[in-house]
């Protein structure tokens, strides 16, 4: 069945496309929550016209998107933790620890699901973390994690 994707839908299509969906997806999800509409021949003018909105919305996404890593790169982020004589923390540092000490340095608003990490951090030091603020946008962050 092909649709119209009104907001972009994670492995299907982005804003403006028109894909080919399983009926029953489209009849069950797409179509019931306004996420799509069934595509019939006049409908390439209205997509295009929606993908133009998109790719502008996009660009001005992305600038602001390159604003913010450069803050966060070059911010200072401390985090305090307990820690051991031996410089183990009692407990780690977790994604949204480090969204709240990015927010309070630099007053920028991430959500936990943007931060990457290999594991969460259990050491007093130096660490590096990803946070991907856009599509292709990624700001490598410096946290200091500093005994209470």
């Amino acid at each position: 069945m092909k649709v119209l994707l009104r907001s972009d839908v994670q492995g299907v299509g982005r804003r403006g496309d028109i894909v080919e969906v399983k009926s029953g997806y489209a009849r069950n999800f797409l179509l019931p929550t306004g996420a799509a509409l069934l595509a019939n021949d006049t409908m390439e003018v209205q997509a295009s016209s929606m993908r133009r909105g998109r790719d502008v919305r996009d660009a001005k996404s992305r600038e602001a998107a390159e604003l913010q890593r450069t803050l966060i790169e070059q911010a200072n982020i401390q985090i305090a933790a307990r820690a051991g004589a031996n410089g183990r923390l009692f407990g780690s540092v977790t994604e949204s620890d480090v969204v709240n000490a990015i927010r309070t340095a630099t007053n920028i608003s991430l959500d936990r699901h943007m931060i990457s990490m290999n594991e969460h951090l259990k050491e007093l030091g130096q660490a590096t973390v990803l946070a991907t603020i856009f599509e292709g946008v990624v700001a490598t962050v410096n946290v200091e994690i500093v005994a209470k």
